[in-house]
């Protein structure tokens, strides 16, 4: 049996390290795919179905704790024929993408761990959209990964120049990649990004042609793809999250297409970076950017500097994260409330039993 690499997976001494301090008779693996309440890992004898260990499974607080595809686990067996593997610990994170759930839940989800390099896809054809593109590179940049953009389909239009340049306008100073299957043009550009021990992710909307662009990378057709639908939108083909290990070295992150991209936290700093900027030149500290006089950022949306939708994007993540925010204090406080509460039940119990010694 070959033997896997898992420092060309990405292994690192950081998570070797942090292993020995468990001091248990286990064995580290990094997780593949992501099911419901099942996983692939991948070890150094190969990949094998895992679950997570009743203790462990109890101490987690949120669905961001549970292990996702990319983090580096650590596991009672490297060879599941007799049963499937027990992830015990979950190593810490270098990175991580988070969203939120689908729906009215504020829960955070994550897509994707201990990814360097996420490529942004976005096609040029219907699929373009400026104000979704400004919330994958705030939930990008939040996650510590680095963001790059990737412009698909380019056969299909033909305005691509102006394209980039209202691209340019939100990602600043970001990569900016063109790429065409139709073509086999720009997917090397991508090949750039990738060595041996690095993890690459790729997120956007279903049908963009991630799993094209992946197959290209990977030399090979690892993943379904399918054709163009009469509305000119791709079809979509990935079901869910999965990590492929690179032929030459490194590691691909597959995920499906989101419908939605709820925000749990962002870095506006960097995301919207021009508007902080313009926002420190306000006569006002606290200028909301409304209807304050020498407001450096509506006197930017005048002389046509920035987007008027632009400056809504900025202010409804700030309310989206400000929001999370506040839900995820409040669910810490009952969490503490639960425990204390329970704790505090038992000591008064205990001093109850002692007072009652002593009056004996």
């Amino acid at each position: 049996m070959n033997k896997i690499d898992l420092y060309s997976l990405g292994l690192s001494e950081r998570y070797t390290q942090e292993a020995t301090m468990y001091g248990e008779n286990l064995y580290i693996g990094r997780v593949s795919v992501q099911y419901k309440d099942m996983y692939k890992v991948i070890t150094e004898n190969g990949e094998i179905f895992a679950e997570v260990s009743g203790k462990l499974g109890y101490s987690l607080i949120s669905l961001t704790d549970y292990p996702a595809v990319g983090d580096w686990v650590l596991v009672d067996r490297i060879i599941d024929n007799n049963g499937n593997a027990i992830i015990h610990h979950v190593l810490r994170r270098k990175s991580f993408i988070e969203r939120k759930v689908a729906g009215n839940r504020s829960d955070g989800q994550v897509i994707a761990a201990n990814v360097d390099t996420v490529f942004i896809c976005m096609s040029l054809n219907s699929d373009f959209n400026i104000r979704r593109l400004e919330r994958y590179i705030s939930m990008v940049y939040d996650s510590m990964a680095n963001p790059v953009i990737v412009l698909t389909k380019a056969d299909l239009c033909d305005n691509i120049d102006d394209k980039i340049l209202e691209i340019q306008e939100v990602a600043i100073a970001m990569d900016i990649l063109v790429t065409s299957s139709m073509a086999n043009e720009g997917y090397l550009d991508i090949i750039k990004y990738i060595d041996k021990g690095k993890t690459v992710a790729f997120i956007g909307s279903s049908g963009v042609g991630k799993s094209t662009l992946i197959n290209k990378i990977m030399g090979e057709e690892v993943l379904k793809t399918n054709g163009i639908r009469n509305d000119d939108k791709g079809k979509h083909t990935t079901t869910h999250r999965q990590l492929l290990l690179i032929p030459n070295g490194g590691a691909i992150v597959d995920t499906p297409g989101m419908k939605e991209i709820g925000i749990i936290s962002g870095d506006l700093e960097k995301s919207f970076s021009d508007i902080d900027d313009l926002a420190r030149q306000c006569k006002f500290s606290d200028c909301q950017h409304k209807n304050e006089p020498k407001c450096a950022v509506r006197q930017a949306i005048e002389d046509g500097i920035i987007d008027a939708g632009r400056l809504e994007s900025y202010r409804k993540f700030q309310k989206e994260i400000k929001y999370n925010d506040l839900r995820a204090k409040q669910k810490e406080r009952e969490k503490i409330s639960k425990m204390f509460g329970s704790m505090g039940q038992m000591k008064q119990a205990i001093r109850y039993a002692k007072e009652k010694n002593e009056r004996r």
